[in-house]
Formats: structure tokens, sequence, C-alpha cells
């Protein structure tokens, strides 16, 4: 029920927005000689673009790999979605000092993008990168998951439009130096800047009570359904990788261990393929290389991921560069 009612106040968040575009578009379309008409309607217009929904973007250190650079990447990358059970991934592209691996739909066209942390990726074994790949995947949000998380998004646009929005510094800074050059008789204690001010938030305030109601509401029920969301995202990454081995990248994760032998290293000056032994080495169980499991999947073998190194071994020599700026 709770799941239900959180689509139905999604839904009539997304016509609200539709309705100011309609009306924007109404107004000027059927009245084209008139001049109010245009400027109610481009606010109208206005109002609904600043409102739209995110369709989602790619990081601005995102850089997009060709297939035909990278086929191996790519094919990796193939199996692993066909495994999870999402569409393959349009692109792939990677990040120099961004940790994080994940998946997401982007643009009006909602093309499929892969978006890989070198860090990460460089110290993951085979078996680990595919369990990586699959962790992405596993997050990407169902239909529901983008209606509602999108009417947040919003209505949290409607929150800092209706009350974070202040006075124009530039104009209290110009108000200020031209009362103190008119030797206070420019000091009026009220402008007609400062009562439309005044009026503007006043209407904010009312006008944001519903908002921040409807705000809460929605927030209330899709923390109702979190536990459903992290359900659904577990089964789907326990196509490819089993409860623990899930776990125990989530705890390599969260705890960074990894990261500060590869920061050592690279301010060492060592190489790429140095730096990999190296975060390879914390796998190992004994000091004699005893794995504490085998180092290949079946979705990604040794030799494969051997191949994508190669592939990335440009990237991963400019990322070290940067390493250290990773905290």
């Amino acid at each position: 029920m709770k799941r239900f009612l959180a689509l139905i106040l999604a839904l009539m968040v997304h016509l609200l927005t539709l309705g100011f575009l309609a009306l924007g578009a109404w107004a000027v379309l059927a009245h084209l000689d008139s001049l109010l008409a245009w400027v109610l309607g481009g606010l109208s217009l206005a109002v609904g673009w600043v409102l739209r929904p995110r369709l989602g973007s790619l990081p601005a250190d995102a850089e997009v790999l060709d297939r035909a650079g990278a086929p191996e990447l790519y094919a990796v990358a193939d199996r692993v979605a066909d495994r999870v059970g999402v569409r393959r991934p349009a692109k792939v592209a990677i990040r120099d000092l961004a940790t994080e691996t994940h998946y997401e739909r982007v643009g009006l066209s909602r093309t499929p993008v892969l978006v890989v942390g070198l860090p990460l990726w460089l110290a993951l074994p085979p078996k680990q990168r595919v369990i990586l790949l699959a962790t992405g995947y596993a997050h990407v949000p169902a239909g529901e998951e983008l209606i509602v998380n999108g009417a947040l998004s919003t209505l949290d646009a409607w929150r800092d439009a209706l009350f974070e929005a202040g006075p124009l510094r530039v104009r209290e800074e110009a108000q200020t130096k031209m009362t103190a050059s008119s030797l206070g008789v420019g000091d009026q204690p009220g402008t007609t800047y400062e009562v439309a001010g005044f009026f503007g938030r006043l209407f904010g305030r009312v006008l944001g009570g519903p908002v921040l109601l409807v705000a809460y509401v929605l927030t209330r029920l899709t923390r109702a359904g979190e536990s459903r969301v992290v359900a659904r995202r577990q089964a789907l990454a326990e196509r490819v990788a089993t409860a623990r081995e899930l776990a125990a990248l989530e705890e390599l994760t969260a705890g960074g261990g990894y990261l500060a032998p590869m920061q050592a290293a690279a301010l060492r000056g060592e190489s790429v393929p140095a730096i990999r032994q190296r975060a390879l080495a914390r796998f190992q169980l004994t000091d004699d290389g005893v794995l504490t499991s085998a180092p290949q999947s079946e979705l990604l073998g040794t030799r494969e991921s051997e191949l994508i190194d190669a592939e990335l071994l440009p990237h991963y020599t400019r990322a070290i560069r940067g390493f250290g700026l990773i905290s």
C-alpha cells in the first residue's frame, strides 16, 4: 500500500510540472499577439523547466572509451550485464580518481552507461572485478524508483526556490554604497525592491508549507520501502556472486584499505604493473602466494583481465599521478 501511495504522490508531482509546461505553451500559442501572454507563458515554461525531472548525465570527469579501443572491457561488461539481467551498456566510461563503479541511464534516450572508477578497479583480481560490476548493475533503479526519485528531486527544487532564495548580494552591496555616497539621504526605510522581496518571501513561505508536507510524506513512504529496494538489489547481485562475496567487497570498498598502499607506491614513482602486483598481494592468504579463493571467474579469466589492464594502461598511468588527491 505504501509503495502504491508513493507512486501516486510522485505522479501528482510530475503532473504539476507538466501542467506548468502545458499552461505556458498554451498561453503563448493561443495568444501570439499578446505581450502579457508571452510574459506569463514564458514564466510558466521557465518554472516547468526548472522543476523538470533530471534525466541523469555523466560526471564531468568521466571519459567514454571506444569499444574498438577496449574490446575486452566491453566484453566482460556485456557478459556480467547478461548474467545480472540488465541491458548491456552502450557506453563504458572511466574516472581517474573516483573509486565507485555505477551503472545508469542518461539523457532522453536513456542510454545505458557503465562508469568504472579506476583506483578500485586497478586493485581487484578478476573475480572481484566481476562482483564489482554486478554490484554496479544491481543498483540501477527500477521504473517506479525513477519516478519517485525524480519527484523528490523536483520537490527539492521547489524547496530551494521557495526557501533558499534571498536578496541578491550584489543588489545589497550596491544599495549600501549608494547610501554611503549620499551621506544618508538615500537611506530609505523601505524601497520598492525590499517590499517586493518581502512579499515574495512571504508568498514562498505560504506556498512552501504544502511543498514541505508533500516532500515529508513522500520521503517517509520511500524510506518505508528501502528494505524492498535493498532486497531487490541483493537478489540481482547474487546472480553473479554469493552474499558472502558481496559483503567482503563492500567491506573492502568501505574501509578503503587498498588505497593507501597504492598511493604510497604512486608517490614513490613505481610503475603501474608493480602497483597492480602489490595491490593483488592483499588477496593472498600467505606469503608464499596461496590465494583465499580462485582469482578468476567464469565471466572473466586471468588472461582476459590482463588484456583489460593492457587496454587501460595509458589511463592507469595518467590516473596514478592524481592518486594522492583521493581521500
